[in-house]
């Protein structure tokens, strides 16, 4: 039995969870058994909750019926709390230790290509523009860069496209650069400027099992293997490696770390924010 309160205790049956990870895939299309199953029980709970449902049979029972619950459930299952320039320590590192090196071995060849893994609402993408914008001045003109966030929420690939924040998501960023690289709307939101917009490009795809992606010089995915069991991180970990041009850049979430066969096909340029490049 698992406690979601003191007073709403649920009752816990492996065949009722079993049936319903089969419903929540047949019903929004996400893939239960890639997640650990300790955070997939504590999101589910929160909608367990809502509904005032005492068991996954009874909840199943609400999907079933009730379409809002479905995109309310996918919303829970996909959260994925991010700002612009999260760990700013990150790209601080990444301006100052990556991109010297990276633009020097683009002499012959102007084309950058990078990718935002899991980019939620498009915070990442944008904030991965506005660095190489900052780092390469009016140049950046002569290059071909092209930046794609991709995720497997429909609805926050919308929020992406639009590119409008509050303030509070651009808390990380500085007035300096929401002056320089946002306008106000009449709502108190802030649009990102076409300069930077016109960079980034979003699409759905499922980095589990999705068509393998390659061609990259940059792959950003933060905060998003940590929820997968070890043996999916380290298929995934094998996939961006194979996805990045030699010598390419991988960055990840603070808290997740290198697994598996992965661990020998990249060294790392800086270990503290998880910046490593691929063995040439």
């Amino acid at each position: 039995m698992i406690t979601i309160s003191d007073n709403f205790p649920v009752h816990e049956n492996d065949k009722e969870f079993a049936e319903l990870k089969t419903l929540i895939k047949r019903k929004i299309g996400f893939n239960c058994e890639d997640y650990k199953q300790a955070h997939l029980k504590r999101r589910l709970a929160v909608r367990l909750r809502a509904n005032h449902s005492r068991s996954y049979k009874e909840y199943a029972g609400v999907l079933l019926t009730n379409e809002t619950e479905s995109q309310r459930l996918k919303e829970t299952l996909t959260v994925n709390v991010t700002e612009l320039f999260r760990n700013p320590e990150t790209y601080k590192s990444f301006s100052k230790n990556v991109l010297p090196e990276l633009f020097k071995s683009k002499e012959n060849n102007k084309t950058i290509r990078v990718w935002s893994a899991g980019c939620s609402n498009g915070e990442e993408p944008y904030s991965l523009a506005i660095m190489l914008r900052e780092f390469l001045g009016i140049s950046i003109k002569r290059y071909d860069i092209s930046i794609l966030g991709t995720d497997i929420d429909e609805d926050s690939l919308k929020k992406a496209e639009k590119g409008t924040y509050h303030l509070k998501q651009l808390e990380k960023i500085g007035r300096e650069r929401i002056e320089r690289f946002f306008v106000r709307n009449e709502d108190y939101t802030y649009g990102v400027i076409d300069e930077i917009r016109n960079l980034v490009k979003f699409r759905y795809h499922d980095m589990i099992s999705g068509p393998k992606l390659f061609g990259f010089d940059v792959i950003f995915c933060r905060n998003v293997t940590i929820y997968f069991e070890q043996a999916l991180q380290e298929k995934l970990y094998l996939n961006f490696y194979n996805a990045l041009n030699d010598g390419g850049y991988f960055v990840m979430g603070k808290t997740e770390t290198l697994v598996g066969p992965a661990e020998e096909l990249f060294h790392a340029v800086d270990v503290k924010e998880r910046i490593y490049q691929k063995k040439r």
